[in-house]
């Protein structure tokens, strides 16, 4: 695997990210990344995007949540979305993603981090698992909400 590194996205990256794709069998489990930068726009003071590179080229983007005094406990702290190109999975950049916002959270005082995913034949569920997420038996829209207990 590349070192990979985030990056904020700018004018000169967005097209770019917009043209990010994941595989096509996980296309019905995440959004894509200009919906996702359209509600990162609407909701600036909460959304966290970044774009991942490695090597010099665009492998991903993530999007924190940040909403500490959000009356919905499982959106206070966590993964909003993550995309990792078709093409750059199983290299670690999800793992390095999600524990970039696990770090930003922490910074921000967070005692634990949340995600959401659909349940499904390709669902992101067995990766959150494998990095501790554990189910909290809450459904939201159809999604399970994992959480993360963060040590600080």
């Amino acid at each position: 695997m590349d070192t990979p590194h985030l990056a904020e996205v700018t004018a000169d990256n967005v097209n770019a990210a917009c043209r990010l794709a994941v595989a096509p069998h996980q296309r019905d489990y995440v959004a894509s990344v200009a919906e996702s930068l359209a509600e990162a726009y609407v909701q600036p003071a909460v959304a966290w995007p970044r774009l991942i590179y490695a090597g010099g080229e665009l492998v991903g983007f993530v999007m924190g949540a940040f909403d500490p005094n959000c009356p919905i406990d499982y959106f206070r702290h966590g993964i909003w979305r993550l995309n990792i190109a078709d093409g750059h999975q199983g290299k670690g950049y999800g793992r390095f993603a999600v524990e970039s916002v696990l770090a930003e959270a922490r910074h921000r005082g967070a005692a634990a981090a949340t995600v959401l995913w659909k349940p499904g034949d390709h669902s992101p569920e067995p990766f959150y698992l494998k990095l501790g997420f554990r189910p909290t038996g809450q459904v939201h829209q159809g999604e399970t909400v994992g959480r993360l207990p963060l040590e600080t």
